[in-house]
């Protein structure tokens, strides 16, 4: 789902190639050539063996559980699926900018807040008293 492919010994967790089409076909109820279906749609994009037999992850099974539901459950239909999915990607890069706008403004914020302080600190001068420390 336009996700970057990596080398498959890179890969682990969600993006680990672990199931065969029949696999996935019995687990989601699905018949395998509607898996086909959305390979070549661009739904999914199972990795492949060297000897060309598809193997999907985790994470191509909840791709897959997605368009189901959009289709199944919402009647939407693959080109409305499309659409959606699309939509998914680009709210998910926008979600992950303003995070990471977020976090550059929370460190900024702090080496503020550090200088700031820095500057209005309390010193002991020779008579005993303390004064504010000057610019």
């Amino acid at each position: 789902m336009g996700r970057e492919r990596k080398k498959t010994e890179e890969l682990s967790g969600k993006d680990k190639p672990l199931y065969m089409i029949s696999v996935v076909s019995e687990l989601l109820g699905v018949h395998p050539q509607t898996l086909r279906l959305y390979e070549r749609e661009g739904f999914i994009r199972p990795r492949r063996t060297r000897g060309n037999t598809r193997l999907y992850s985790e994470r191509d099974v909840e791709d897959v559980r997605r368009v189901l539901h959009l289709t199944r459950d919402l009647g939407v239909n693959l080109a409305g699926v499309e659409v959606i999915l699309e939509m998914r990607r680009k709210m998910e890069r926008m979600q992950s900018e303003v995070e990471e706008r977020i976090d550059f403004l929370h460190r900024e914020m702090k080496k503020e807040f550090v200088r700031h302080r820095s500057r209005s600190a309390l010193v002991k001068v020779e008579s005993g008293r303390s004064v504010k420390k000057a610019d």
